[in-house]
Parts: structure tokens; sequence; C-alpha cells
């Protein structure tokens, strides 16, 4: 048909739903948006189309066949390439795991299988999702990168492969290239996505976090992941991302944000600030600039002990027994993540509650944090991924971050980023979906 791997993954559900197209119609036009595509983009890793047709076949009898149909029947997803897929590479971005093929599925594909999805491939993550940059450009310039560690993902959504896409954070990996790349991310509370199956890097901060170009399939996906069965609930599902915004539109009551600087604002660029300043000054009344409560002032080097002490941990292995095979960003990473002190690591995690009661005081009067979702545009080159300075202290909080692509600044994509309480993303996403639908028409 041409362009179904334009539209939303819920219009897809529907379509395919109401015989208005087929699974292998979708899955067709989105290997022919990757086979034009992907040799400028590098958005992938693995990618057999004739596996994805053959797939999408199966589901197509399935509904022909009456059988029950998940909330994503047919919809093909990307999964990023620390996540294992069944009989799929899986080799982490490192020739570490070269040839690696898993011979069995990580939970959160299992959930995404369950819920109907076909597995499209795995995406492009940067070395063992760490700091090292990846192949994978960025479809809004190709001169700039995409982001990391989620590089893949990012992209492949962003270009119109897939519209679906999973990703990992630890500091920024899914907030970060949303933010670049010109899509929606979601980095759920830590915990509430299965980490069976992938590679595991920081046991308190590691966070599976999903890609979409909407809020409502971002919402659709999300729930898939964290119900235990489709069984009883695929309608449910489906119906989520609308059900939670209608909610939102019927809600007379404006929301509250409290805009936050916080400590990493010193590391913005000019335009950053502008185009969030900007956005606040739109949102009036609905927006309150305020200071961070003083257990903040650390919360960056807290992250960055807990990061270094647990990656050292898990990492520390392949710099004791295939140093040559890693980069020489992420070995010297390795190397300094040594010297760490366990006085330094036990002090984060014991103030990490102290500061999460200070944020969840705050936004017992607010509906969500307001702040920027990177320091600025994409960075030009291949030197790096960006900073995450934005991003890892959420993370270190374990709290849920959407990022929506509602600012700009160079002519590029800047994500917006609203936090919210731990296990409250249902509320996040009907606050998302107002403050958008206000910027919009602002």
């Amino acid at each position: 048909m041409g362009d179904l791997n334009e539209i939303s993954a819920f219009d897809a559900v529907n379509g395919i739903r109401t015989k208005r197209f087929t699974s292998q119609q979708l899955v067709a036009d989105c290997i022919t948006r990757i086979e034009r595509r992907e040799p400028s983009v590098r958005a992938w890793a693995h990618f057999d189309p004739e596996y994805a047709m053959a797939e999408a076949k199966k589901a197509d009898q399935k509904q022909d066949q009456g059988g029950k149909l998940g909330p994503l029947h047919g919809i093909p997803v990307g999964i990023k390439d620390v996540i294992d897929a069944k009989e799929m590479p899986g080799e982490h971005g490192s020739p570490i795991f070269a040839q690696r093929v898993p011979k069995e599925d990580s939970d959160a594909v299992i959930q995404l299988k369950n819920a109907g999805a076909i597995i499209m491939g795995k995406t492009v993550t940067t070395e063992m999702a760490n700091l090292a940059p990846s192949k994978t450009r960025n479809p809004r310039d190709l001169k700039r990168s995409p982001g990391g560690s989620s590089s893949g993902s990012a992209a492949s959504v962003a270009d119109f492969h897939v519209p679906l896409a999973l990703g990992t954070q630890t500091g920024g990996s899914v907030i970060r290239p949303a933010s670049f790349n010109g899509v929606y991310g979601l980095k759920p509370t830590v915990g509430t996505i299965s980490r069976n199956g992938m590679l595991l890097q920081s046991h308190t901060l590691d966070t599976i976090g999903v890609y979409a170009r909407n809020l409502a399939d971002l919402a659709i996906i999300n729930n898939c992941l964290i119900v235990k069965s489709t069984d009883s609930t695929s309608e449910e599902i489906l119906e989520q991302g609308h059900k939670v915004f209608k909610n939102w539109s019927k809600n007379s009551e404006t929301p509250k944000f409290a805009f936050l600087e916080t400590p990493a604002w010193p590391e913005a660029d000019v335009g950053a600030k502008k185009a969030i300043e900007t956005a606040i000054t739109s949102l009036s009344s609905a927006c309150k600039r305020e200071r961070l409560p003083d257990p903040f002032s650390e919360i960056i080097d807290y992250h960055a002990a807990v990061f270094a002490a647990e990656n050292s941990y898990y990492y520390g292995p392949f710099l004791d027994n295939h140093s040559e095979l890693l980069s020489k960003k992420l070995r010297d990473r390795l190397i300094a993540s040594k010297a760490t002190l366990a006085s330094e690591y036990i002090s984060a995690l014991n103030a990490r509650d102290k500061i999460y009661h200070s944020l969840e005081t705050l936004l017992n009067d607010y509906d969500a944090v307001l702040c920027l979702a990177a320091t600025g545009a994409a960075p030009i080159g291949f030197e790096t991924t960006g900073s995450a300075i934005f991003n890892g202290l959420w993370t270190y909080l374990g709290v849920p971050c959407l990022s929506l692509p509602l600012l700009s600044t160079e002519k590029m994509p800047l994500g917006l980023q609203l936090v919210g309480k731990r296990g409250n993303e249902r509320e996040l996403f009907g606050t998302a979906n107002w403050i958008e639908n206000h910027l919009k028409t602002y």
C-alpha cells in the first residue's frame, strides 16, 4: 500500500482488525522503508525481512482462523540489541559477544509476542549500552548523533521503520535519544518492566523503556510490558492510551507543573534554555518555577557513584579478560570505575530514598516536574552521543520520565521532559496529553 509504515500503532491495529489491510502489507511497507533508508541511517544490528514477513503471515492466518488477537496484533516492533530475542543475534554492540544467538526470549520480548507483536529485528546499541558511539545516524540530520545508548531504537521509530521500539536506560539512554530524534520516549519506574534476558550493567539503575511517535502508542506498548497476561485485558490495553487522555480531556482542572532547572542547568546551551523558557511562559499560571530541595545538591555525583560501582562489578570481567576487545572509551571508564570507594557507593545508595521523599513531597502539590530532556540539539559528529546530565538524576531516583518532542533548537527537535512519582505512569501520560495539546495550540 506504500505508506502504512507511517501510521500509528493504534491505527495499524485497528486497520488490521477491521481488515482494511493485513499485517503482511504493514510489514512489507516497513521493510521497503528500511531497505531504502538503512544504508544512511544504520539503525539495525539484525534485520531479516523474510522472517518478518513469515511472522506477519502467521498473524494474518491467526486472524482469519478466528484466533484471539492481542493489543499489538501484527504490529512490528524493534528490539534494542541488549535485550534477547530467541534465535536472533544478540551481540550487544561488542565483539566480545560476536555470533552470540540467544536460545530464549527475554521477558520483555515474551510479553510483546503475547500481545501479538512482530519482532522486526534487533536495533543498534552503543557498545554494551555504554558510552562509545554506534554506527547509527540521526535521521533528522545525518551529520548528527542519534544519541545513545538506544541509538537504533530511537532512529528506527523516527525514520518510520517501525512504529514502536524498546530501549534501555542507565543514565539517559532512552530519554536523550528521544529528544535528539524527535520521538516520544518513556523511561518507566525502575522494575516495572522485567529485565530478565537483558544485558545488565547496573541492577539499581537499568530500566527498559519504549519509543513511539505519539503518546497513545507509548501508553499501549508500556501496558503490554507490565501486565502478566493479555488473555483478559487485550481490549483494555488497546484502548488505554485513549482512555487515559479522554479522562484528562474531561477534567476541567488545569494541571500544575513545577519547573526545575536541576543541577544540570548550567550545562544547557543557550538555545535549549530559550526553548524551555518560551514553553514555561506559554503555560503561564499552570507552571511555577520551584527551587530544588536541599538533598538534590549532590544527586549527579550520587548517580555517578552508583553507576561506576555497579558497572565495574558487572563489566569488570570484560576488562580483566577481554580488554583488547573493548573500545578505548569503555576501557578507560571501567579502569576509572575501579577507583570508586565502597563508602561512596553506600552513601549514594543511602541517600536515594531521602532525596526521593523530598521529590515526592514536592509532587504532592504538582502533577509533574517539567525540565529539559537534553542539554541541547543532537551534537554534530560522532565522537560523543551527547550528555546525559539531565537524565541520570531521575534514573538514580527510579522515577518515570517522558520525553515529548515539543521544543526545538538549531532547527532540530528537543525534548520536554516530564517527571512523576514512582508508579504514576498513568497520571503522567494524562498530564503529558494536556501539555502537548496546550503547547501545540499556543
